[in-house]
């Protein structure tokens, strides 16, 4: 048996019995380990585990995730020197480099990154039992909840729950985040409660549900010519546009009509689906936006909303959370607070 780098013996130094070694807690063990042998390899990670500081655990995520220390103590709310110092721990733990510096870069060695899948996975399911052992009382509550939506969600659903849950939860807290690029992964490592998003954004195995469906809408300037009569595919056309673009990965609606073959002409591109509204009044342009967003922007702003002259695809809306955390009461009860404000707001 080639022994690995770096090992710590679990026996006697080279034990003619076993010849088994331990890189950090996992034990490599030949056919000739007999029992008083595993027995001590045993009896040696029971010691290790409970001089192992956990937080250690979710260090290593993110430093392996995020290969810079600097980065690392940012997500962490850490000192950099106390990351360093978490690394050097780590190194002593695992009796492994973790990270070799390479240049100005910082990559994982073989071995982190063959243990990152499942430290990752741990680090996810102690978060959650932890989560589920905390009984959660909306009315007192002081908590936090992480989801991730794009402006258009949050005017349409979030705000209008929040009016409920000012009396039902006084002292709950939301963050939200703006869809970008590394939301899944944000997800899969606990930093986030939910994900809000049209369901061929949605990756990874957790549990997703329908939240609502939603159509898209011609929205232009009450006052605009081509709106006093039927809109016909050849005026649509022939307006100029004002379109969305939020990330690389595009919007539900853009990209179906990109991948149709766009025929609009494009005048204007957003940051926010928000502000396509503010573009149209005194002009002839036309957007589509997505019919709930166009209502309650047609109530605050002199616009007129049309059915679209093509065919359009129903978007669906999807609520996704971690699996590891479908039993936290707290996830739970705001899961429902999501539902029942979905519900409420159908057109």
């Amino acid at each position: 048996m080639v022994a690995p780098q770096k090992i710590f013996p679990i026996h006697p130094p080279n034990c003619p019995i076993c010849a088994g070694w331990m890189v950090g807690d996992i034990v490599r063990k030949s056919s000739k380990m007999d029992d008083i042998c595993r027995k001590s390899a045993i009896g040696f990670m029971v010691v290790r585990l409970d001089r192992f500081d956990l937080n250690l655990l979710v260090a290593f995520d993110i430093l392996v995730e995020e290969r810079n220390v600097t980065r690392a103590a940012k997500r962490l709310n850490l000192t950099q020197s106390a990351m360093s110092a978490a690394l050097r721990r780590l190194r002593d733990a695992f009796a492994d480099e973790i990270l070799v510096q390479h240049g100005k870069k910082m990559i994982p060695t073989a071995a982190a990154l063959s243990l990152a899948p499942e430290i990752s996975a741990v680090v996810a399911d102690l978060r959650g039992i932890i989560a589920r052992g905390l009984s959660f009382d909306p009315a007192h509550s002081q908590r936090i909840f992480r989801i991730v939506a794009s402006d258009y969600v949050t005017t349409v659903l979030i705000g209008p729950m929040l009016e409920r849950m000012q009396k039902s939860a006084p002292g709950v807290r939301i963050e939200i985040t703006l869809p970008r690029n590394d939301i899944h992964g944000r997800l899969e490592d606990g930093e986030l409660d939910f994900i809000v998003a049209p369901e061929r954004f949605l990756e990874g195995p957790h549990p997703r549900e329908l939240l609502f469906e939603e159509r898209h809408v011609v929205v232009g300037w009450s006052g605009n010519p081509m709106l006093q009569e039927p809109l016909t595919e050849d005026y649509y056309y022939s307006a100029g546009h004002v379109a969305v673009s939020v990330s690389r990965d595009g919007t539900f609606i853009e990209n179906h009509l990109r991948e149709n073959g766009d025929r609009r002409r494009i005048e204007i591109i957003c940051a926010a689906f928000s502000q396509v509204a503010w573009m149209l009044p005194g002009t002839t342009r036309l957007a589509l936006m997505h019919e709930r967003l166009a209502k309650v922007m047609a109530s605050r702003l002199p616009l007129r909303v049309v059915n679209a002259p093509i065919e359009l695809p129903v978007m669906r809306e999807m609520l996704q959370y971690h699996h590891a955390r479908s039993a936290d009461t707290g996830l739970i009860w705001f899961r429902d607070q999501l539902r029942d404000a979905a519900a409420d707001r159908i057109v």
